[in-house]
């Protein structure tokens, strides 16, 4: 068992967060993908790509709609969003002092209200996920593609347009000692330091649904290798929720999620699937812990600007808010310093 110092509580109750962390402790480990290895050979040069490539699919919001992203280099350090269909705005670049909202999903926003790309958590998570520094994103749209790999094609076409280093060194952050935030539904986050210099990041994840998904947990080494891994791990939604979205969710933009169906997001119940789940473990399918540890937590963790985030982070029960408002209060509280 692996105990974790719970640090200095930022924000939340930390009577509240312990009681969460006993929790935590006593879920087993459902799949581990860590190395005893001190150093990973993880690249440390900035990364960018050689060449644009486009990947296109159904409209997360309008579903009738194709829309296209297309990733290119970008000699600014960091990811940056350039809406084409808006010539006049400025890019964007992923930030968390860019972050719209983490309501329903990640929005970026910069300049005018209409210069914006709404869930991009599935999209930026792969900046840290497949150590990738310096990318321009073009869109013709606020509206993202859906696939029903989930974010494995958008993986694929970066590989496309081929990943390559620069001459520069690539940055990282870390937190300058344990510190711990709170929810309000017995859900926290641990940040903890890297240690030695390293350059690794390791997450341990756990989830506890009300629902035929259960409790899940996973701990892994951020790697190119295990994000590609679990890529593939779809979004998630209530039976319940999937039929409001269908219906009068049609009338609220931020549930207007026309492009939803059973093959590209994971719908559960009570007791049961109603889409085929994937990451079968034991008795267990892993795909909504792999999708919250990657492409929802590792999403958050990009909003670094130019650098990447190392060390260790602990997640339990929490989602977009609690993640986004953890990664801002480290920058509000001056909790970074540089490996």
């Amino acid at each position: 068992m692996v105990n974790y110092p719970i640090g200095k509580t930022v924000f939340g109750s930390a009577a509240a967060i312990r009681n969460a962390y006993e929790a935590f402790k006593g879920l087993p480990v459902d799949e581990e993908r860590t190395s005893n290895v001190a150093e990973l050979n993880l690249p440390v040069k900035r990364r960018t790509l050689a060449s644009e490539a486009a990947v296109a699919g159904v409209g997360t919001f309008f579903g009738g709609v194709k829309q296209t992203i297309t990733f290119a280099p970008s000699v600014k350090p960091g990811w940056w969003i350039r809406r084409m269909d808006l010539p006049e705005q400025l890019d964007t670049q992923i930030d968390i002092a860019n972050l719209w909202t983490s309501a329903q999903n990640l929005v970026m926003r910069s300049g005018s209200p209409h210069n914006y790309l709404r869930m991009v958590e599935h999209i930026i998570a792969l900046k840290l996920g497949l150590g990738v520094d310096n990318v321009l994103l073009k869109v013709n749209s606020g509206d993202p593609p859906l696939f029903d790999a989930s974010s494995l094609p958008l993986i694929k076409a970066m590989e496309h347009a081929k990943i390559v280093e620069t001459e520069e060194d690539a940055t990282f952050v870390t937190v300058k000692e344990p510190v711990a935030f709170g929810g309000k539904r017995g859900d926290f986050l641990l940040f903890l330091p890297a240690e030695n210099g390293s350059k690794n990041l390791r997450i341990d994840c756990a989830i506890s649904w009300k629902t035929i998904i259960g409790t899940q947990r996973v701990r892994f080494d951020a790697t190119p290798e295990t994000f590609r891994y679990a890529s593939e791990a779809r979004t998630n939604c209530t039976y319940q929720q999937y039929i409001a979205a269908m219906t009068i969710g049609k009338l609220f933009a931020a549930t207007r999620n026309w492009g939803y169906n059973k093959r590209n997001i994971l719908i559960h119940g009570a007791k049961k699937f109603y889409s085929k789940p994937r990451f079968p473990v034991g008795n267990k399918f892993l795909e909504p812990v792999w999708h919250r540890a990657t492409l929802d937590l590792m999403a958050a963790l990009s909003l670094t600007g130019a650098d990447r985030f190392c060390g260790t982070v602990v997640s339990f029960r929490a989602g977009h808010t609690l993640d986004c408002d953890a990664v801002r209060a480290l920058y509000r509280n001056d909790l970074l310093c540089s490996v």
